[in-house]
């Protein structure tokens, strides 16, 4: 186990190295499987042996971030509607009104600045320890991968930037070091040959730069990626820790914490059966597990994107470097150009192609496209609040909206109360 992070904050004499967990996304190719030895000094880590389990831990923080941001973020975006629980896997009372205050726990905060710092940690460790040879590692590459979406899940998803402790600042610092650490990936990953991780490098490259409002540069990076491309976040049943939290919150043995009844999910796949958004119903078992405010116990629908205890979670995918190109285009007025990158996808899945009479309509159409192809990945909240500053146009669907809502997380108490350079 490892010390504890509860802030942006690095420790001092331990670090973390991998439990049981072949945790590398699946289109890697190996396993990096460690064995948990207890804690120990760092300096003993200065080991080639050592490495690759310094980069599956890495991974693994990721892993457990990105499980409890997709989740709540799930809630505060409505992807997903309560449906009873608002304490373990449910969502809490401030979560159901779309709030993601500073006094609701630190969880979230300290799981995504333990991946961030771990993964860069890993990185300055490996080019130590190898030298010159680091820069043809498969095993720097994977660091680096993971630096960069550890990053961009931040920025992505918290209000403030923060690092190791110092003054807060604006999230997109986040951006900014996302972009180094992949554009380092892709060089590292060619020179070892590892065409999957220069891939996943160059598509984690895309998606940021397009939050950076570098729509020409997403774009050019998002052309050399292949629609079939996938990269993944997998999970395990070793550990509660390790499971799927959104599978596990809504799997009724013991929680039925959320429902995709009253989104706007629910509404488009019966009217279209979109395979990229599935979910169920029981027979038996009609409602959530509590009730919800006013509404009392409300109907349970229970995804099954994630049907199992062990499925992954997207990081990259090719159809979203088709969203990018189509934004791109919209960002250049590009109407026809954008409908035709938009419907690439759904030609493919033999669904109806979107329709776009002006710009305005456009916009909501790529919106809406973006919230279905990634739907309960972590990446909506990101989505709204650029769009929001960038006074993008394009109507959301009513079902998404909440008033007053959060679009990102607030930097947790724990993290203002005890870092010196937050403003008494």
């Amino acid at each position: 186990m490892l010390t504890s992070i509860s802030s942006g904050r690095a420790p001092r004499r331990l670090l973390r190295v991998a439990a049981p967990l072949g945790l590398l996304a699946s289109l890697s190719g190996c396993a990096l499987d460690a064995v948990n030895p207890g804690p120990i000094k760092a300096e003993a880590l200065n080991s080639p042996s050592a490495l690759s389990s310094l980069v599956n831990g890495a991974g693994r923080d990721l892993a457990e971030a990105l499980n409890w941001t997709s989740y709540t973020g799930g809630a505060a975006s409505r992807e997903i509607f309560p449906a009873g629980s608002t304490a373990a896997f449910g969502i809490s009372v401030q979560q159901q009104n779309g709030k993601l205050t500073d006094d609701d726990g630190g969880t979230w905060w300290d799981y995504s600045q333990r991946a961030r710092w771990t993964s860069e940690d890993a990185v300055t460790r490996i080019k130590t320890v190898l030298g010159t040879s680091s820069s043809s590692s498969a095993t720097l590459a994977q660091a680096l991968v993971w630096a960069g979406y550890s990053n961009r899940h931040l920025g992505e998803n918290f209000c403030q930037g923060v690092i190791n402790g110092g003054a807060p600042g604006p999230h997109t610092v986040y951006f900014e070091r996302a972009e180094t650490y992949f554009t380092e990936a892709i060089a590292v990953a060619t020179a070892a040959n590892n065409t999957a991780l220069a891939q996943a490098a160059t598509a984690g490259r895309a998606s940021v730069r397009m939050l950076r409002n570098n729509p020409t540069g997403a774009a050019t990076d998002a052309a050399l990626v292949p629609s079939t491309f996938v990269y993944r976040m997998p999970y395990y049943q070793n550990e509660l820790d390790q499971y799927n939290r959104i599978f596990w919150a809504s799997a009724n043995q013991p929680y039925r914490g959320h429902t995709v009844w009253n989104t706007y999910i629910e509404t488009y796949r019966r009217a279209t059966r979109d395979p990229r958004v599935p979910y169920d119903s029981s027979l038996t078992i009609l409602v959530g597990d509590a009730a919800v405010g006013t509404l009392g116990r409300v109907r349970w629908y229970f995804q099954t994107k994630y049907p199992t205890l062990t499925s992954p979670i997207n990081l990259s995918s090719g159809w979203e470097m088709r969203l990018i190109e189509a934004e791109a285009k919209l960002i250049a007025n590009d109407l026809a150009g954008a409908l035709t990158s938009i419907n690439g996808r759904r030609t493919s899945l033999s669904l109806a192609p979107v329709t776009a009479s002006s710009l305005t309509e456009a916009w909501a159409a790529l919106k809406r496209e973006r919230g279905i192809e990634l739907w309960l990945e972590g990446r909506r909240l990101g989505d709204l609040r650029r769009w929001a500053a960038l006074s993008r146009p394009g109507a959301l669907d009513p079902k998404e909206e909440i008033p007053g809502r959060d679009l990102c997380f607030a930097t947790p108490l724990s993290e203002k109360q005890t870092n010196i350079n937050f403003p008494r």
